[in-house]
């Protein structure tokens, strides 16, 4: 029998070990920064036991969130942009690996693996893009082959392409992690992600895998961080400010609630291609709101985000089920208020209760994806598909 080169020998070591130390990168649509979270797992499936050893968002600058604005969630961008940014967020999300590492004291070579999630420019699902001959299709960008060479460290990269092979959409990939960290007998819950996109993970009490619901619902930040930026020059709204001065306006509110992608079937997924200022724009041409009081579209947003949750848990889910909020919308003060407000039934907390801290829960998702495809085996849930995922790079 052949031999085994290098770099499969390593791989082959890794993926035997009892106990392994794993690196999380997650780089939303929001664009605040790389979330790095540091993991130790054993076992994988249903039997992964882990804990959090470190976690750290490194912010991203002005201009490097100006470069990848150029080319995300647009039609039409510069080829060449693309090709190039490729490269260079492989090589320099490699160097917050290593900036964080130093940090706390963590030799590279320590480190058995590294799960990037990449940054995502454009997420095309079959449903919105509508051409008959073409499949769903997301593409991700932050080379793999260029982290681990920075880094030295093996990296598993460009997990949604699998998915979306295997027929899904290739979100919301926290399915995998939510059911392997999140489940309890006896008790339903849901795993709520406020992030650019709001997304959830029903775990039902029984324990029966075809219940679980796991979808996108509908916008999170996304738009009312891009209206924060238009009107006010600001990221986002710090402490609801811009919300809590402003007033919901009903009419706006409900020719926002007003398109199809809310009556469609889940599983569905979605993305800063359809909730954008156009969006908006649309629903204030509708409503004859185009002259109101920028700080009462910014809380209609606020509202929106969380009538679009509320809704969807109230029509196909339990309403006394626990839910626990991550993402940087489980911050917002206005939107977790009328979120409450909303489901007065629901146990509304957030998932440091499950021992994971709600800002760095999907790096940690991302680990444990790294840590299955080195481990584990495919977990069929529901009519999802039962697929390990993830491209392997090597270091030098």
């Amino acid at each position: 029998m052949p031999a085994l080169n290098q770099n499969l020998k390593k791989l082959f070591t890794i993926a035997q070990k009892p106990e392994k130390l794993g690196i999380g990168l997650m780089s939303g649509t929001s664009l605040d920064g790389l979330d790095i979270a540091l993991c130790k797992f054993k076992g994988n499936g249903l039997n992964t036991q882990f804990e959090l050893l470190h976690f750290i968002t490194i912010p991203y600058k002005q201009h490097f969130k100006n470069e990848v604005h150029e080319v995300f969630s647009r039609r039409l961008v510069d080829l060449e942009k693309i090709t190039l940014l490729n490269a260079y967020i492989g090589t320099f999300h490699g160097e917050l690996v290593l900036e964080a590492l130093a940090k706390w004291d963590v030799k590279p070579s320590d480190v058995d693996f590294i799960a990037s999630h990449g940054q995502t420019i454009y997420h095309a699902p079959k449903r919105l893009h509508k051409q008959k001959e073409y499949p769903n299709a997301t593409l991700q960008i932050g080379d793999g082959d260029h982290l681990a060479v920075k880094t030295g460290i093996l990296t598993i990269s460009d997990f949604r392409q699998k998915h979306i092979a295997a027929g899904g959409e290739g979100a919301p990939l926290a399915l995998y992690g939510d059911v392997l960290l999140g489940s309890r007998k006896g008790e339903d819950r849901i795993l709520l992600n406020i992030g650019g996109i709001a997304n959830l993970t029903y775990l039902p009490a029984d324990g029966d895998t075809h219940k679980v619901v796991c979808t996108d619902i509908g916008p999170g930040n996304t738009m009312l961080d891009a209206a924060c930026r238009e009107y006010f020059n600001k990221p986002y709204d710090k402490d609801s400010f811009i919300a809590l001065s402003g007033l919901v306006n009903d009419d706006l509110l409900a020719a926002l609630l007003d398109h199809p992608f809310f009556n469609e079937k889940a599983p569905k997924t979605t993305g800063p291609e359809l909730f954008n200022l156009s969006y908006l724009a649309d629903a204030q041409e509708v409503s004859n709101t185009k002259d109101i009081n920028k700080n009462d579209v910014v809380a209609t947003l606020s509202a929106f985000t969380a009538t679009s949750i509320a809704n969807f848990t109230t029509k196909h889910l339990p309403a006394d089920s626990r839910i626990f909020l991550s993402g940087g919308g489980a911050h917002n003060y206005f939107v977790t208020t009328y979120l409450k407000q909303l489901l007065p039934k629901a146990k509304l907390g957030n998932t440091s209760s499950l021992g994971i801290d709600p800002d760095a829960k999907e790096a940690i998702l991302f680990a444990l994806l790294g840590n299955e495809a080195l481990s584990g085996e495919p977990v069929q849930i529901g009519d999802n598909p039962g697929v390990l995922m993830g491209k392997f790079s090597f270091g030098m």
